[in-house]
């Protein structure tokens, strides 16, 4: 009687054994489900994170091209007052030449129209006008 009571005890104890086992079994599936819903919130977290990177960084390219266009426009209206400042000192420069040259031809004119003209009969011509008609 003595070995089925061993028995008996034998089979209770591993009844008991295979329980704490499962037990073991199902506190280590949780803890490893906890684990995975945590790292999965972490994930989710890291990946709303890099979403507003890549916006923020798809923004900055934008506000980088525009900022860009705006120099280049720049450059072309440096570019544009310099050659509008060369044009004008050559304009200012033709207008002082045409100003001498039409300051030296009015000279000349004036005075080869206020030369006496002497007609046929020895008569200067051109200095009097006559107004008593």
């Amino acid at each position: 009687m003595a070995v089925a009571s061993l028995s008996g005890s034998q089979a209770g104890g591993s009844a008991l054994w295979g329980q704490i086992q499962q037990q073991q079994a199902q506190r280590n599936a949780d803890q490893a489900e906890q684990r995975a819903r945590a790292l999965a919130s972490s994930a989710r977290d890291a990946q709303a994170v890099a979403d507003r990177a890549q916006e923020s960084a798809r923004s900055l390219q934008v506000r980088s091209n525009q900022a860009q266009g705006e120099a280049s426009e720049a450059k072309r209206g440096v570019a544009e007052l310099s050659s509008l400042g060369e044009v004008q000192v050559q304009l200012s420069d033709l207008r002082e030449q045409i100003s001498t040259v039409l300051k030296s031809e009015s000279t000349t004119n004036t005075s080869a129209s206020l030369a006496p003209v002497v007609n046929s009969f020895g008569q200067e011509t051109g200095t009097l006008v006559n107004v008593t008609a």
